[in-house]
C-alpha cells in the first residue's frame, strides 16, 4: 500500500469539530475523525451520552474536548468555535445534531414544526456561520453538514424533516459559492437508513420498550428499498464524512455525496 495515498485521508494534526456527537453517526464521525489523527472537539445538548462518546474517542485522541451546548443558540455555537480555534486550526467542521418526528401536513402541530426546523436548519445554520467565520479568516477548512435521503424522495409522515433536509442540500450549496475563494470547501452527506437511534422512534414504545419484531420488519423493509439489500451503519457515514473532511476531497464543494445503498439516485 502506497503511504503517501493513505496520507492523503489522515487528519493528522489538525483539528475537527463534530456538533451532535453523542450518538450514532456524530458519535462514529468523530472516533473516525480522532482515528485519522485529528483533535477533536466534541459537542452536543445531551451530556450523558456526550461523556460516552468522549470515553469512545479518548483512545485515539487524549485531548479530546467537550461541550455541552443547545444548537439552536447562536452565541453557544459561536462560542464553540472560538473555543476550538483557541486550541489550534480548525479544519473540519460536522454539523450532525439533528431530529426526526413522524406526522402527516394536516397533524403537524406548531410545536413539532419549529423543534425540527429549529434543530435541524437553524442549528446547521449557526454551525455552518460560525465555522465560515473562523476557517474564512484561516483560509482553510471544510464543512461538511448532514442531510438525508429525504431530502430527494417524499416519505408520507415526514414533511417537516424531508422539508428541513432540502433546505440544508440548499445551505451547503450557496455557502460554498460564498466561502470557496477564501480557501474552505463546504460539501453534506445525505445518509439513506441507517441503524442509529434516531430511528429508534419507529419500534421502541412511549416507555422504552423494543419491539424486536418490528424492529426487524423495519430494517428488513428499508433494506429490501436499496440495490446493496442491506441498511447503512454510522461507519459507513462517518467514512463518507472522512472524505470529505480530508485532502482526497480537495475538488469537491457544494456537493452532496449520497451514501444511501442505491435507494436514491437523483
Amino acid at each position: 500500500m502506497d503511504a503517501n495515498l493513505l496520507a492523503i485521508f489522515s487528519l493528522e494534526g489538525r483539528g475537527a469539530v463534530v456538533i451532535g456527537a453523542a450518538t450514532g453517526i456524530g458519535r462514529e464521525t468523530a472516533v473516525t475523525f480522532a482515528r485519522a489523527g485529528a483533535r477533536v472537539t466534541v459537542a452536543d445538548i445531551n451530556r450523558d451520552q456526550l461523556d460516552a462518546t468522549v470515553e469512545a474517542v479518548r483512545p485515539w485522541c487524549a485531548a479530546v474536548d467537550a461541550v455541552v451546548l443547545d444548537v439552536r443558540d447562536r452565541e453557544a455555537v459561536q462560542a464553540l468555535a472560538d473555543r476550538a480555534a483557541e486550541a489550534g486550526s480548525v479544519d473540519a467542521w460536522a454539523n450532525v445534531a439533528g431530529v426526526i418526528s413522524a406526522s402527516h401536513v394536516a397533524d403537524t402541530t406548531p410545536e413539532a414544526l419549529a423543534r425540527i426546523l429549529d434543530v435541524n436548519l437553524k442549528g446547521t445554520y449557526w454551525g455552518c456561520a460560525a465555522a465560515a467565520r473562523i476557517m474564512s479568516a484561516q483560509g482553510s477548512g471544510s464543512i461538511i453538514n448532514v442531510s438525508s435521503a429525504g431530502a430527494d424522495t417524499a416519505p408520507p409522515g415526514l414533511s417537516v424533516y424531508s422539508m428541513s433536509k432540502a433546505a440544508v442540500n440548499m445551505l451547503t450549496r450557496t455557502l460554498a459559492t460564498e466561502i470557496g475563494p477564501s480557501g474552505v470547501r463546504v460539501n453534506a452527506v445525505a445518509p439513506g437508513f441507517v441503524d442509529t437511534p434516531m430511528v429508534s422512534y419507529r419500534y421502541v414504545s412511549a416507555d422504552g420498550q423494543v419491539d424486536e419484531a418490528l424492529r426487524e420488519e423495519i430494517f428488513a423493509s428499508r433494506a429490501a428499498v436499496t440495490v446493496i439489500n442491506r441498511i447503512g451503519q454510522p461507519i459507513d457515514i462517518a467514512l463518507a464524512m472522512l472524505y470529505l473532511a480530508s485532502d482526497a476531497s480537495s475538488f469537491v464543494t457544494g456537493q452532496i455525496l449520497r451514501p444511501n445503498g442505491g435507494m436514491v439516485m437523483p
